[in-house]
Parts: C-alpha cells; sequence; structure tokens
C-alpha cells in the first residue's frame, strides 16, 4: 500500500476515534435525562458551601418534598470544614455517588456559595455520561452545569437551589422545563402595576433588536469568567449566552466581560441574555461606569441580539433555563423558546 495511502487511512481513523470521544452531541440533539416525575428521588448534594444551621436544611428538604419528590441527602450535604460541606473530596463523592445510585432520579444543590470550581476536576464524567440524570443549581453551581454539559453533551439545569424559595413562578417555570417536558416560551412573569401609570419590575430592556437560534449556556459572569482558559468552559460557538450576577461592582462586571472578550467567547455568540445584576453598583472611588455603559461597550459591537433583565439571577421568582439545549431568543419579547424538550 502506497505510503500516502497509508497515511490517508491513518488520519481517517484517528478523526473517526476523536468524533466518537466527543461529548454526545450527534444530529438528534445534546444527551438529555429523564423527566423528573412526582414519587422520583432527588439526591441533595452541597458542592458549594455548608449549611451552618439545621433548620435551612430542614426547609429545603420539606420544599422539595412538597414539589412531589423523596429526598435522599448525600452523606456530606451537612458536613462543614471552613465554609464547605466537607472536603473537596467528600462533596465531589457525594455528587459522583448520585450519579451512581439506581434510586435517584436528579439531584439538586442546596445551595449556591464558592466551593465548586475546587471540585470540577474530581466529578465522575464518564459516569454522568454513561448514566445521565437531572442536575440543577444556579450562582456558584454555574461552573458544575457548564462543566457536567461541556464534558459530557448532558443538558443541565440552572435553576433554583434547594434551599430557594419555591414560590408559584419558580415552581411552575421548573415543572413545564423539567418534569413537564415542554418545549416551554421561558419568560418574565406580568407584574401589574397596583397604583402607578407603568409596570416597574420585570422590565425587559432590548439592547440590539432581532431573534438568534443556539444552545443555551452561562449563568453567573463572574464563575462563568473564571473558568475562562479549562476544559469545563462552555463552547459559545453559535450559542445563545446568559449571564448574571450579584453584589460585584461595576469594575469587577467590566473586568469579567473584559475576561470573556479576550478568551474569544462574546465573538462566537449568536445572542446574549442578561438576567439580574442585583446590587451591583459603582462603589467609592473617583467615578464609574454605569451598567447601562459597560453592556453596550462589550455587546454592541457583536452585532447580535441582545436584552436585558431575564428573570434570571439572584432573585425570588427564578426561570429554570436548560444548559445545553436548543433555544431561539426575542430581543424585543423578551423571550426564550426552546426548540424541544429539555428531559426525555
Amino acid at each position: 500500500m502506497p505510503a500516502s495511502r497509508r497515511q490517508l487511512l491513518h488520519f481517517s481513523a484517528a478523526a473517526a476515534g476523536l468524533l466518537a470521544a466527543r461529548p454526545a452531541l450527534a444530529a438528534e440533539g445534546p444527551l438529555r435525562a429523564p423527566r423528573l416525575r412526582p414519587g422520583d428521588t432527588l439526591g441533595l448534594v452541597s458542592p458549594a458551601n455548608a449549611t451552618f444551621e439545621r433548620e435551612p436544611l430542614k426547609i429545603a428538604i420539606e420544599s422539595l418534598q412538597a414539589l412531589g419528590f423523596k429526598v435522599k441527602p448525600g452523606e456530606f450535604v451537612a458536613a462543614r470544614r471552613g465554609p464547605f460541606a466537607g472536603t473537596d473530596t467528600e462533596r465531589a463523592s457525594d455528587i459522583n455517588a448520585m450519579f451512581a445510585d439506581d434510586s435517584v432520579a436528579g439531584i439538586l444543590a442546596m445551595t449556591g456559595g464558592s466551593g465548586c470550581n475546587r471540585i470540577v476536576d474530581k466529578l465522575d464524567y464518564g459516569l454522568i455520561r454513561r448514566r445521565p440524570k437531572f442536575f440543577g443549581g444556579f450562582s456558584d453551581l454555574t461552573s458544575l452545569v457548564n462543566a457536567i454539559q461541556r464534558q459530557t453533551g448532558l443538558v443541565s439545569f440552572h435553576c433554583p437551589v434547594a434551599g430557594s424559595e419555591w414560590n408559584d413562578y419558580s415552581v411552575q417555570n421548573f415543572k413545564a422545563v423539567a418534569m413537564n417536558a415542554e418545549a416551554a416560551v421561558l419568560r418574565n412573569p406580568v407584574v401589574k402595576p397596583a397604583d402607578d401609570l407603568v409596570a416597574r419590575e420585570e422590565r425587559i430592556a432590548t439592547i440590539r433588536p432581532g431573534k438568534a437560534q443556539g444552545r443555551l449556556v452561562g449563568g453567573n459572569l463572574t464563575v462563568l469568567a473564571s473558568l475562562a482558559g479549562t476544559p469545563y468552559f462552555p463552547d459559545c460557538r453559535g450559542a445563545l449566552l446568559f449571564l448574571e450576577d450579584i453584589n460585584e461592582y461595576i469594575y469587577r462586571i467590566d473586568r469579567c466581560l473584559s475576561t470573556l472578550r479576550l478568551a474569544g467567547a462574546l465573538s462566537q455568540v449568536a445572542g446574549v441574555v442578561l438576567g439580574r445584576f442585583t446590587k451591583c453598583e459603582p462603589g467609592d472611588g473617583y467615578g464609574s461606569l454605569t451598567l447601562d455603559e459597560v453592556f453596550d461597550d462589550y455587546f454592541l459591537p457583536l452585532n447580535v441580539p441582545v436584552f436585558r433583565g431575564a428573570a434570571i439571577g439572584h432573585i425570588k421568582r427564578k426561570l429554570t433555563v436548560p444548559v445545553g439545549a436548543p433555544a431561539e431568543m426575542d430581543a424585543e419579547e423578551g423571550t426564550i423558546r426552546l426548540l424541544a424538550p429539555a428531559v426525555l
């Protein structure tokens, strides 16, 4: 056989091997977990932070039971090492054990915090790919939901944590996306002004009009920026990027967006959805750009649809957003329409 022919066959075999090793992102769509059903068991884990009192953990378990689930607390969910629920190894082992446990239908984080980046390289992604299950949380969980999606192709969920307030809006969105397997339209709640000419809550602001389609990626901006340059950062090519944050000075928001720009992520996206940037203020100093100015600086040059004010973030009424699911955003209507159910 000629050398060129052998080289071509070797290259073809190597390319096939690489494609086979990639996460499950086949033509039929991303890897999806079975939907959650009433009576299912949810595994409760705490990868981000310790729960310092007993009552919040009790309330979280009661909330999940009120949703119709049985609850299986992780071995270390009530542990504590400094600010964390046990050591890095213990917290990661709780998640891996829940994916390995056939009696557990899905996994939800107890709370946000700051510990997820410490364990993102300790999850068993091969196990997760073989046994796809619902996995959800927000805030610091941005690290794990995006890492799981990137490493396995599994749709994961930026959603209330177990310790969140489970009001009717949050519950109905969670049920629609994670339990009823609806190709739902995600939109803000309608709040009628009690004694005013116009609504002042749940408002959408269009930064650049238009519609765009792509896979949903994103979450908390500062956590997402901390993953830049790692294998756990989301693939932003043609994606719909959603972002939110809390308690960050505006200059830090600016710095994190510059990280995403310098990493090449912003230039790749098809559209941007900005959630709530709660208590993100100027702070002390000579002066500050406004959030409007920062967002205009980074997003207007992209020439893609962008809107601000989505019910995503550290707020009472939260959307459940499936990371990795195909969707269409409408920057004038302020909506995200799932193009297919996020669960089976």
